[in-house]
């Protein structure tokens, strides 16, 4: 672990502080979620947060290593690119969780709907920016690099792109449960619905293809047809859960609820 860190650092030290701060940020939103009492629509208000935070520095570090590998990459922009869009997301929903408002879906006040679409574009302009960095990646060629690993970096920064963009498809409906309101019964700390059908779970499944199937790739599948085979098959169990989910049915559902259901 020492020896990644170092390396990383060395690779892009400002992603690399950018991260680790997103890391700090995220461990003082999930102290807040444990020991504050506000909420939003029945659900610790600090979870957002928290998961916003730690997703930023996953993506922050992944990106850092894997930009290193591009040629003639500029770099500096894409960095500050990053830090701006999506340190002004983490801010803002900070504040509103603080104030026990919602960030997302929250067209209220002119002001909040003016603030939502804001930060709709800061993320549509970092998905963006990954999938100009996925081209790179499909463009050119990386004779250093074992062939599986460049295919596991390629598959994850497609999933990433087109699952991050499947935030619209929440957005469009001002919401993120099919077939129910938001908030009430999920699983602890990611809070999928256990009753209805959640599209966030697809969205985090596709998205944390940046960070999981490069590294299976390198460690594990260590051969291009299997991380290709595998990656196709990840991708699908993503739009498996999207597809469900639209139906409205939950990816898991508490056994005990299920059966409080039908007596009741």
């Amino acid at each position: 672990m020492r020896t990644f860190i170092e390396t990383l650092k060395y690779r892009n030290e400002t992603l690399f502080y950018f991260g680790l701060v997103c890391l700090v940020f995220s461990g003082l939103f999930l102290l807040l979620a444990s020991f504050n009492d506000t909420q939003v629509n029945g659900v610790s208000a600090w979870l957002k947060p928290f998961k916003f935070a730690f997703s930023t520095f996953l993506y922050s570090w992944a990106m850092a290593w894997y930009c290193h590998y591009l040629h003639n990459f500029q770099i500096g922009y894409f960095n500050w690119a990053v830090i701006i869009l999506l340190g002004f997301e983490i801010v803002y929903i900070a504040i509103q969780a603080g104030r026990g408002q919602l960030s997302h879906f929250n067209d209220s006040t002119p002001m909040y709907a003016g603030l939502y679409s804001m930060m709709a574009f800061a993320a549509s302009a970092v998905t963006l920016y990954t999938a100009y960095v996925g081209i790179l990646f499909f463009s050119q060629t990386f004779p250093d690099l074992p062939g599986y690993y460049v295919w596991g970096i390629r598959f994850g920064i497609l999933f990433f792109v087109v699952f991050a963009f499947e935030g619209f498809v929440m957005g469009n409906m001002m919401s993120h449960t099919v077939g129910g309101e938001d908030g009430g019964e999920g699983l602890p700390i990611l809070n999928w619905s256990t009753k209805y059908g959640d599209p966030r779970i697809a969205h985090f499944i596709g998205m944390h293809a940046l960070q999981v199937l490069p590294v299976l790739s390198y460690h594990l599948f260590k051969d291009t047809k299997v991380t290709i085979m595998l990656s196709l098959i990840y991708g699908l169990l993503a739009v498996f859960t999207l597809i469900q989910a639209l139906q409205g049915k939950p990816f898991y559902k508490i056994k005990n609820q299920t059966q409080h259901e039908t007596i009741n």
